[in-house]
């Protein structure tokens, strides 16, 4: 075999092998990257290293931001807590993803706002905003508040207090929803649906 064909036949399978091995770990790296893009933690880390290292209006903007995250983050977990436990839910799940929904709204106006150059309109928006915001974290305060009441061991003297505090604060937490969505002007929505009693609940999971 002439040696000319064979070191050719070679330098291929090397160019071959050093593609193959590119692509493989141009492919692992893209997935570790989307994988911690997607990580809360990091997104938190680096949502507060912004805002420590930012100034003026646009660390006004981040400071929501940051806030709306957390107090998000502040909500999943109350909710994931709720239903590792074996206190009544009642609508809480439901009524936290359309909280969300709406925060993810503010997320995306105060996204837009830290791109905004203009001074005149960033100090017309932030006041907005920052009322926007409030709405959000107010209402997850309650969505917390009503599962920390749900949370414990349940006594026969604490059990119609108990449910009476969780169904109020449910009705609280579906009229705020509902007057943060008119603020956003979100009209598509599907109407909200008629709360299920939390003694309802209870009777299910007693029989």
């Amino acid at each position: 075999m002439d040696l000319s064909f064979l070191l050719s036949w070679v330098l291929i399978a090397l160019a071959t092998i050093s593609l193959v091995v590119f692509v493989s770990f141009f492919l692992v790296v893209r997935a570790v990257y989307k994988r911690l893009r997607r990580s809360r933690a990091l997104s938190g880390a680096v949502l507060r290293s912004r805002t420590r290292l930012s100034w003026g209006p646009q660390h006004e903007v981040l400071k929501l931001q940051l806030r709306l995250t957390e107090s998000l983050a502040s909500g999943q977990a109350a909710v994931d807590l709720a239903r590792q436990s074996a206190g009544p839910l009642g609508e809480l799940p439901r009524l936290f993803r359309r909280i969300q929904s709406e925060g993810v709204s503010v997320q995306s106006q105060l996204r837009l706002l830290t791109s905004e150059t203009d001074p005149v309109a960033l100090a017309e928006a932030i006041p907005v905003a920052g009322r926007r915001v409030d709405r959000v974290t107010g209402l997850v305060r309650r969505l917390r508040s009503a599962v920390s009441a749900g949370l414990g061991n349940l006594t026969d003297d604490s059990l119609t207090t108990l449910h009476s505090d969780v169904e109020h604060e449910v009705a609280a937490l579906r009229a705020g929803v509902e007057e943060l969505r008119s603020l956003n002007g979100r009209d598509d929505s599907p109407p909200a649906r008629r709360p299920v009693p939390v003694h309802h609940l209870s009777r299910k999971s007693e029989s």
